[in-house]
């Protein structure tokens, strides 16, 4: 079978190797699509931190379920499924009580070990999340980044009624916001980028605002009137958007930090303190949150079909990257067809 591996950054070799089999708990999958996230160029560019090489990307996906091993219950071949990528110790103090993703030893599939960028792959059984059969392979595989939305907004607290702004509208703040308002919030999504705001709009987040042209002061007052918002979710992973946030957003309110840093940030902590802002940070998820995430895509409270960007194959996998890289402000996601 075709595995892709990243040998260094800005390299993908294509190799055949032996297909694999389910050991005690596991299962075999076989992959259908794969979603090319930040995270995966952070790695292509060699600016992810916590990844070495060679890896095998790929955290992101869909699959059918192709084989059992022996100890492994209600899960059938031929099922259409997705998997968490987290590998947790089960020891520490976050995952004693709960917090499993953000265990101290957290691995993640697809940086810190293999990941899926395989014809078959071979993980644990509990990971594995069953999808509905009338889930195309692209929504699939969007599962993931889906329960990321899902997860961030969940640190929030109750959002029902609130007014809240999204500060970037990339695939995860057009994810983030959309899940904000199936869970009944007003939403603000606000980018530099026309054709990601045009996006979100197919998406039926009818509120927009271009950064170039409007700041986020006047875009607060334009959409929510004076009072403004007391909700923000920066998205972006920048100075400037963390200080808009910081700066504009209603005395008491919340600010999550979605975006990643590539840089760290000099923000003003005398505003967080006098205006007892309510700073959280947020990683990954847990099984409710993709549980939650298959129930949005398959109801329709998150419109799927308008981020589809383009497609790759298994073969032309480095051209994916490279097409991200010369259409970044054009591209919502990219998927890799392995099947």
């Amino acid at each position: 079978m075709k595995q892709a591996v990243m040998t260094a950054p800005g390299e993908i070799k294509i190799r055949e190797i032996e297909v694999p089999e389910p050991g005690k708990d596991e299962v075999l999958l076989r992959i259908q699509r794969i979603g090319v996230c930040g995270s995966d160029v952070h790695v292509f560019h060699g600016l992810h931190p916590y990844t070495s090489y060679p890896v095998v990307q790929g955290h992101e996906f869909s699959a059918t379920l192709a084989a059992v091993g022996d100890g492994v219950e209600g899960l059938t071949p031929g099922m259409k499924v997705t998997s968490m990528p987290q590998i947790v110790c089960g020891k520490c103090a976050p995952c004693l009580r709960g917090d499993y993703h953000i265990c101290d030893y957290l691995k993640v599939q697809g940086f810190q070990a293999p990941g899926c960028a395989q014809e078959y792959w071979v993980t644990d059984a509990e990971k594995v999340i069953p999808l509905p059969d009338s889930f195309s392979y692209e929504q699939g595989a969007l599962v993931e980044p889906v329960s990321v939305a899902v997860h961030s907004t969940s640190r929030a607290g109750e959002i029902e009624g609130r007014r809240v702004a999204v500060l970037g509208a990339g695939p995860i703040g057009n994810l983030v916001g959309q899940v904000a308002r199936a869970n009944g919030a007003q939403v603000l999504i606000i980018d530099l980028s026309d054709y990601r705001l045009e996006i979100a709009q197919q998406c039926g987040l009818a509120r927009i605002s271009n950064a170039a042209k409007e700041n986020l002061a006047d875009a607060a007052a334009r959409i929510f009137g004076p009072d403004g918002f007391d909700v923000v979710f920066e998205c972006v992973g920048v100075e400037d958007t963390m200080t808009a946030a910081i700066e504009n957003i209603q005395k008491g309110g919340t600010i999550v930090v979605v975006g990643v840093f590539g840089e760290k940030p000099r923000i003003d902590m005398g505003l967080v303190q006098d205006r007892e802002l309510n700073l959280h940070g947020t990683l990954m998820y847990q099984r409710p949150d993709y549980e939650r995430a298959v129930e949005l895509i398959n109801t329709g409270a998150v419109v799927t079909a308008p981020l589809f960007s383009k497609h790759f194959s298994m073969e032309d996998y480095l051209e994916a990257y490279r097409f991200i890289d010369t259409q970044r402000d054009k591209t919502m996601k990219v998927f890799i067809d392995v099947a």
